[in-house]
């Protein structure tokens, strides 16, 4: 292929504004291609934000309901049920539905006890063991890491 028409395809493709041109002329097989300018940005920087934690409130008497009892920061005892995944802890399947299971409640291996939302997916979690709902973990809305406690069962 002439010089002077692979010059004035070039010229072409950059007043054109084409990102790409393939011409083939008997055996012959041309390709240009143009890239968009690329200016070297610098690395971004994060910085991290400082964690705010809510003041600690003492509960008093009156005050008490039945969550605040359920929910502990002691270290369980017993056999524990972990989240399988990160996600949104929820004990009942809408919020105008009763929980799946409460403190007391008797389980089985394989019932529901409460659902993890993942990436807008409601995953059942079921129990893993046989007994009695002991203590709940978390608070209903909350989020859960993988791993992290949720029951206890005895």
């Amino acid at each position: 292929m002439d010089l002077r028409k692979l010059k004035k395809l070039i010229d072409l493709v950059e007043e054109s504004g084409i990102a790409e041109i393939e011409l083939t002329e008997g055996e012959e097989k041309v390709r240009i291609s143009r890239q968009p300018n690329i200016t070297q940005q610098p690395p971004m920087q994060y910085m991290q934000m400082p964690q705010m934690q809510a003041p600690m409130s003492q509960a008093t008497p009156q005050n008490s309901t039945n969550e605040s009892e359920t929910i502990s920061s002691t270290p369980p005892q017993g056999h524990q049920v972990t989240s399988p995944m990160v996600g949104t802890f929820y004990r009942a399947s809408s919020p105008d539905a009763g929980s799946f299971v409460e403190v007391g409640s008797s389980v089985k291996k394989g019932d529901t006890l409460c659902i993890i939302e993942a990436m807008k997916i409601l995953n059942e979690i079921e129990s893993d063991a046989d007994g009695i709902i002991k203590n709940i973990l978390i608070e209903n809305g909350q989020p859960v890491e993988f791993g992290e406690p949720l029951f206890v069962i005895e």
